[in-house]
């Protein structure tokens, strides 16, 4: 073995496809038997099948060889494989369309880890699946915030509609429906995703009209962001090989920019930046420039008097354009 495979790889360096599973990156770890009631040992996925009928699973169900070395390049775009592990997970599901056992024994064999702490990190994250998902992964944000905005309506309805539960797919496998903790994305509340493409302002009806259009096949376009693709061909970006669509579509709207809209109206601006020597100075109660200082503390005595003030021609943070109610509720005002 050569010798530079025995020292510690250096930060900042890739990997080479040769040093991936080397004893250079090992963990030390051993794989993971787990007793059976009967006392048999069973493997890191806690199967009780006998070995035959895990090898026959095990072939039938093998990566595809192009996967398997995308998944080898993967790992060397990091300094330590094992960071891959993320991403890696997530073109096994652009393959596989969920993190199968044969994804995750792969994994765990390029990154020489065992399969059981590959399998602790595909359950600990929920946007990895256990279980086939839809060309369409339709989540429905009921957090407290879009909850109280009609979320919880929205789910419920949607729910009626496909007939099917959370984190369920229809019978023609083109929707997988589940609810979401947040999606970051308050401010255009209920918010709807469809493969992590933002769907502003629903409601129930228009919720229900978009997934009779993404099980229609016709092309949809996002509020804000690029057109609709399968949840397989997201999870391959996600995983880091990009589709050059990043920037189609719009990526902010008006309840996003509005603080903008505010600076610019009230003439806000941010103080100087203040260097090293000078924040070092005033930690230690050492002068600093009169400049800097007295930048500073204009413009927050300009914020402050502004504050008091704003134009009714600025519009309030939490205006939506859409006209649309709550089934059973009116339009909260806002």
């Amino acid at each position: 073995m050569p010798a530079d495979l025995d020292q510690d790889p250096t930060p900042g360096r890739e990997a080479t496809p040769s040093q991936v599973g080397s004893s250079r990156f090992r963990t030390n770890q051993q794989p993971v038997e787990r007793p059976q009631p009967d006392g048999r040992a069973g493997n890191a996925f806690g199967d009780d099948r006998d070995e035959s009928t895990q090898a026959l699973t095990s072939a039938s169900s093998s990566l595809p060889e192009p996967t398997v070395s995308e998944l080898r390049e993967l790992a060397t775009r990091y300094p330590v494989p094992r960071s891959a592990l993320l991403p890696m997970l997530h073109l096994v599901q652009s393959s596989e369309g969920y993190v199968t056992p044969a994804g995750i024994q792969t994994c765990a064999d390029i990154l020489d880890l065992a399969p059981a702490e590959v399998s602790a990190v595909a359950t600990f994250y929920t946007m990895y699946k256990r279980r086939p998902i839809g060309d369409y992964l339709v989540g429905v944000c009921t957090n407290t915030l879009c909850a109280v905005m009609g979320g919880d309506a929205i789910f419920e309805r949607l729910k009626r509609h496909l007939d099917v539960g959370n984190d369920e797919t229809t019978p023609d496998q083109l929707v997988t429906l589940e609810h979401i903790e947040c999606n970051a994305a308050c401010d255009y509340a209920p918010v709807v995703m469809v493969n992590w493409e933002f769907f502003d302002n629903q409601t129930p009806q228009s919720a229900t009209d978009l997934v009779d259009e993404l099980r229609s096949g016709r092309p949809l376009q996002s509020t804000r962001g690029a057109r609709v693709c399968t949840w397989r061909q997201a999870e391959r970006v996600l995983a880091g090989f990009p589709d050059d669509r990043a920037d189609e579509g719009p990526v902010g709207g008006p309840a996003t920019l509005v603080g903008l809209e505010l600076a610019r109206h009230n003439d806000w601006a941010a103080p100087e930046p203040v260097d090293a020597s000078q924040r070092t100075a005033a930690h230690r109660g050492g002068p600093t420039t009169d400049s800097t200082t007295g930048a500073a503390r204009e413009a927050h005595t300009q914020r402050a008097g502004s504050e008091t003030v704003v134009d009714q021609d600025v519009p309030a943070s939490g205006e939506h354009a859409s006209s649309d109610t709550v089934e059973g509720k009116g339009t909260p005002p806002r």
